[in-house]
Parts: structure tokens; C-alpha cells; sequence
């Protein structure tokens, strides 16, 4: 099997890399069109603004090439927001592969960004976290803007005000935590996603 790492030019990509090679898998890094298409599955990772990173898919001549893949996509933190239609962080128009909107967090008196491990709920069917029991599920989260509850979520997380955790759209699937960064439960997650089959005939 193929993993591409999505070279954002905007993410620790190595701390992703780790994380699959943990799992047996070598993954490459490449910012290449023909080498994600071609890929098995595609991780697009980020960190920083909205603004920035689209900015740098831009650059790259990756926004139509990510808006087409059929294989499964994560996207992780910043690159889950991507993968929405608009972020307020920058006021830019996002993928738009998963209808949905990333805003300013709204966290009541707890400070920001959500540093730190929280848990997660799965809200509906979310084959990420399959063999994943409720117990187990903290997840490390660095993060101001969040994409609230609706139709794509799949799993949610409560900091003050209750967001999505996770969405899914198809073949696109977001993570707003770190699942490299959290232990034994994101390497299951991550190992679920490389097990991931038939994900184009859900909605």
C-alpha cells in the first residue's frame, strides 16, 4: 500500500512520518500532483492559519488536485479546517470537500488555543475509531478555530463550547487533534485509516 504525506510546506511533517513508520508503513512526503493522485491513501497535515496554508496549496498547484482525489484523505488539525468550505481564520475559502465552516472557537472563559488531551466522542458510525473504547479516547489538541457540530461530523469534543472532533464527507475525513501525538489511541486510529475500504458510497 501507498501513503503520501501532502509536503503542505506548512506542517511537522516528520512527527506524521514517525507515526505510520511506527506502523510498518513508509510513507512518502511529496508535494508532487502525480504522485498523491496516484497514491493508496493521502494525509494533509498542517499547522499555522488557514490563510497561510491555502495560500501555499495555491502556490503548489494543489487545490484542484486535493478537491479530486477518490482514495481516502485525512486531513489532521489544521488540515482537517482545509478540507471545509470557508475558515474564519483569514476570512478564506477553504477545499470545500466536506460542507462545513471553521470559526473562532468560543470558550467561554477557558483560555486559548485548547492546549492539551480531551476526549472524544463518536456521534455517529466513524470507522477511525474502531477498536477504540470511550475510555480510551484522548487525543492531544492545539487549536483556536473549530468547526462546529453538524451534518459531517462524526465524532465531537467538549472545551467550553461542544465542536467537531472529527468529520467525514465521502472519501475526505478530518481529525482536529493530533493523532501522532496521542499514544496508543491515535495509533489505532491511524491504523484504521490504512485499513479503510469502499468510502466513496457514503454521503
Amino acid at each position: 500500500m501507498s501513503l503520501v504525506i501532502v509536503d503542505t510546506a506548512c506542517a511537522n511533517l516528520s512527527s506524521v512520518r514517525f507515526a505510520f513508520e511506527r506502523l510498518g508503513v513508509k510513507p512518502e512526503v511529496t508535494a508532487n500532483a502525480e504522485r498523491i493522485r496516484s497514491s493508496d491513501k493521502v494525509i494533509l497535515p498542517g499547522v499555522g492559519t488557514a490563510q497561510a496554508a491555502m495560500r501555499n496549496l495555491q502556490q503548489l498547484e494543489l487545490v484542484n488536485v486535493l478537491k479530486q482525489l477518490e482514495q481516502p484523505v485525512l486531513g489532521i488539525c489544521l488540515g482537517m479546517q482545509l478540507l471545509t468550505n470557508w475558515s474564519a481564520e483569514g476570512n478564506v475559502d477553504c477545499l470545500g470537500v466536506i460542507p462545513a465552516r471553521t470559526l473562532r472557537m468560543q470558550a467561554q472563559d477557558l483560555p486559548l488555543p485548547h492546549m492539551g488531551w480531551n476526549t472524544v466522542k463518536a456521534s455517529q458510525n466513524n470507522p477511525l475509531l474502531a477498536n477504540i473504547s470511550p475510555e480510551q479516547a484522548w487525543f492531544y489538541f492545539v487549536h483556536s478555530y473549530a468547526v462546529a457540530p453538524d451534518d459531517a461530523t462524526i465524532a465531537t469534543c467538549d472545551y467550553g463550547q461542544t465542536f467537531a472532533a472529527m468529520i467525514r464527507h465521502k472519501n475526505y475525513f478530518g481529525a482536529q487533534f493530533h493523532p501522532e501525538r496521542s499514544g496508543a489511541a491515535g495509533a489505532q486510529l491511524l491504523k484504521n485509516f490504512l485499513e479503510l475500504t469502499d468510502v466513496n458510497t457514503r454521503a
